[in-house]
């Protein structure tokens, strides 16, 4: 699931590139919008329990805004001055945040040298797979960077705050939907007051399908995927997908472009393979002699 969940976000990188024709917050709204249609679909058909209570609905929102509205404009925003190699680079800081915030939030999660030395092994392999191009442009636009970084920030606080939907017993599609509802509504209203949508008819039909991609995948079967993770696996085993989207990227591009794999990208997929292993720990344990 974690693999399948980093093809879906590593898509959405390169699909924001062709869908800024859009404004960025017009981008993410519409994003949610038919995101938010397909998971009440899906929800409706498989007879899923609907919650009543307000408290769930205003999880719900807080959640929207840490895990939708404040990372995908940040991100949306930041690709606007900064390429998506860089970004998805910064964006490997969250499984760093994910570690300080689950030990702080989760009792059930907390800090240890395994965590920390594999968050570490696996922001150097991200750093070296991608190349020191792009990371010589970290500087040029601080601010647009910096954004990248504080939207990891928010998915690291969204995936601690949302360990509470597994003991409130909703189903990771309900959750899916409920979060991306209330942002859609927040966001919508925004919108709706603050943009001329006139120059929308003009978007090109790749926008367009971009968008709908991103909606239906990248968005809505992905929180799906997110949700079931979060409750089987824990938050910080969660954002370590943060590591596996650049080599999705690369894959892509071997698998679809004809590209050919370097000594760097190699190297570097075998440091974060070696990171997830580091942090999980289990091959270490049946390694040890019994007591």
């Amino acid at each position: 699931m974690l693999a399948v969940l980093s093809f879906l976000w590593g898509c959405s990188y390169f699909l924001i590139e062709i869908a800024l024709e859009l404004p960025v917050l017009v981008l993410v709204a519409v994003r949610l919008a038919l995101a938010a249609v397909v998971l009440w679909a899906f929800v409706l058909a498989t007879g899923a329990k609907i919650p009543g209570q307000l408290s769930v609905w205003a999880a719900f929102l807080a959640m929207g805004f840490l895990n939708n509205i404040i990372p995908f404009s940040l991100i949306v925003w930041g690709q606007t001055e900064i390429s998506s190699s860089l970004a998805s680079i910064l964006n490997a800081t969250t499984p760093l945040f994910a570690v300080l915030i689950a030990a702080l939030w989760l009792k059930d999660e907390p800090v240890t040298p395994a965590k920390i030395i594999g968050v570490a092994i696996g922001f150097i392999g991200v750093s070296v797979m991608i190349g020191a191009d792009a990371l010589g442009e970290i500087g040029g636009e601080a601010l647009a960077e910096l954004a990248v970084v504080l939207a990891g920030l928010s998915y690291a606080c969204a995936s601690a705050f949302g360990r509470r939907f597994h003991r409130l017993s909703l189903s990771p599609a309900v959750a899916a939907a409920g979060q991306v509802t209330m942002s859609t509504l927040v966001l919508g209203i925004f919108v709706l007051l603050t943009h001329d949508l006139s120059s929308v008819a003009h978007v090109s039909i790749a926008a367009w399908s971009a968008v709908v991609f991103m909606a239906v995948f990248s968005t809505a079967l992905a929180y799906i995927l997110y949700f079931r993770l979060l409750a089987t696996a824990g938050a910080t085993n969660l954002m370590l997908v943060t590591f596996l989207i650049p080599i999705t990227a690369i894959l892509l591009g071997v698998f679809l472009l004809d590209e050919s794999l370097s000594a760097a990208e190699i190297a570097g997929m075998l440091l974060i393979f070696l990171a997830l292993v580091v942090i999980d720990g289990r091959l270490f344990a049946q390694s040890r002699p019994p007591a």
